[in-house]
């Protein structure tokens, strides 16, 4: 018997479906539907919560997933719905689950003492303390009532900002307007350098 090349695809075709109508288990295939799966997703129950991406100015949308019991990040993902990069990350993007999961990540306050060489532990309200008292004192050595014709002005000459690209737009204006009101006049942001 002479076996052309379609009569031996007819040939297998016929015997592939065969096997897979017949419910075949003999050969280690089971084409029963599967009624329960032994594994979950690891976001099944976390609570996602939209952010943007903190490396750089492109502010690309991120998907955040978190313990609901815990609070903690279990997994980050592009954001689909986002207009910037409709769920596509960069390499940096998509370890900012490294940034929250990290054994090596600093938890803690370190202060060196001006001419110290050593750090110190501290406290985070101390730390919050230190700069809003910081930040006062240079805001009230550098403030200018009154220009030198006399006008009143009401300005902060000795800090500058650089604001972080990283910050969605109701962010921006609400530290924008911080800012002025500390009378802050050297105010930029990333997104325009």
């Amino acid at each position: 018997m002479k076996l052309t090349r379609r009569d031996f695809l007819k040939i297998s075709s016929a015997a592939t479906a065969g096997l897979a109508l017949g419910g075949c288990t003999t050969m280690g295939f089971n084409m029963q539907p599967v009624q329960e799966q032994a594994w979950r997703l690891r976001t099944q129950d976390a609570k996602e919560t939209p952010t943007i991406c903190c490396y750089c100015a492109v502010g690309c949308g991120i998907l955040c997933h978190t313990d609901k019991r815990t609070g903690k990040v279990i997994y980050t993902e592009g954001d689909a719905d986002h207009p910037i990069n409709r769920g596509a990350l960069c390499a940096k993007g998509a370890a900012t689950y490294q940034v929250a999961q990290n054994d090596k990540r600093m938890t803690k306050v370190l202060y060196r003492a001006p001419y110290s060489t050593q750090w110190e532990e501290k406290s985070w309200d101390w730390a919050l303390r230190q700069i809003a008292k910081r930040v006062k004192d240079s805001r009230d050595k550098s403030f200018t009532r009154k220009n030198a014709k006399g006008q009143v002005v009401n300005r902060c000459d000795g800090i500058a900002s650089v604001g972080s690209a990283a910050l969605d737009n109701e962010e921006c204006w609400i530290y924008q307007a911080m800012l002025r009101a500390m009378g802050l006049v050297y105010i930029e942001h990333q997104a325009r350098i």
